[in-house]
């Protein structure tokens, strides 16, 4: 008699398979590659280019002409100073400070207003890791534009004022000084726009909150009452005009090169802070 054998399957219950969180270096990948996606990101980095430098050009060309026309006496205390300032003029910094705070704001705006930031926070449920490295793509790619324009515009400043043997070098008191206060405004300014952004989350709100604040507020403080000065001293023009220039010896109520460095410094990481953590905490 032959025995009947069963065999019986064990069924195996669906595990979901959980997936391992996106590494930091993914996230930043994937950020980048938004950041210049964006057909705006190319245009706004050409037109900040070319304004500070079309601003650049028109200081040093002007100047030179002035120079040509000085006494010995003007011509000294121009080599001393005047090439100096026109490697990176205020008007120059201005410039900067408003296109790239503009920059920082539409990376986040672009995604707020296609809805494309709904897409990114359901990839990555964890909001903050992609809004950071969102904040330092964003950081990096303005470092290298501050730094690659401060020097571009002090190449082409000093080529103009050669011509008339106006121009000063790299080696000359205050050079390194002024490049690197330049080269810190482009990060700064465009972690300011982010910040905004993500507290405004309207286009042309945060655009005009933006230039508000980089430029309008800080050009209506004056510069005669001791309330008014210390609140001038905490924005971020009068920032980068201490730490790149020589302090006036008549200004009534100096500061220090350090205190404008923290000034810099708390701006940024307000601005980043915001642009982090309230994404967080609301419905977009």
């Amino acid at each position: 008699m032959t025995a009947q054998t069963t065999t019986q399957t064990t069924g195996v219950p669906n595990v979901p398979v959980l997936e391992p969180a996106p590494r930091f270096s993914d996230l930043f990948a994937s950020e980048w590659i938004k950041l210049w996606s964006l057909r705006s990101t190319p245009w706004a980095f050409l037109a900040t280019i070319a304004l500070v430098l079309t601003t650049t050009v028109t200081a040093a060309v002007g100047d030179l002409d002035n120079y040509s026309r000085s006494d010995e006496e003007h011509r000294a205390y121009f080599r001393m100073f005047g090439g100096l300032a026109d490697s990176f003029s205020t008007g120059a910094a201005t410039l900067l400070i408003v296109g790239v705070g503009a920059i920082g704001a539409i990376t986040i705006l672009s995604e707020c207003t296609s809805g494309m930031i709904r897409t990114t926070f359901t990839a990555v449920p964890d909001r903050r890791s992609a809004m950071a490295a969102k904040v330092a793509v964003v950081t990096v790619t303005t470092s290298a534009l501050g730094a690659g324009l401060a020097l571009l515009s002090f190449g082409v400043a000093q080529t103009i004022l050669s011509g008339q043997h106006a121009a000063v070098g790299l080696g000359h008191p205050g050079v390194v000084r002024l490049l690197v206060a330049s080269a810190l405004l482009a990060p700064v300014s465009a972690l300011v726009g982010m910040g905004l952004a993500a507290a405004i989350r309207h286009s042309v709100l945060t655009i005009v909150a933006t230039i508000a604040l980089l430029f309008v507020l800080p050009s209506t403080l004056s510069s005669e009452k001791h309330l008014t000065i210390s609140l001038r001293h905490m924005t971020i023009p009068q920032a980068w005009e201490r730490i790149g220039h020589e302090q006036s010896t008549t200004e009534q109520w100096p500061w220090t090169v350090g205190g404008a460095c923290i000034v810099l410094g708390a701006w940024a990481l307000v601005a980043a802070a915001m642009a982090i953590f309230l994404p967080n905490h609301r419905d977009q």
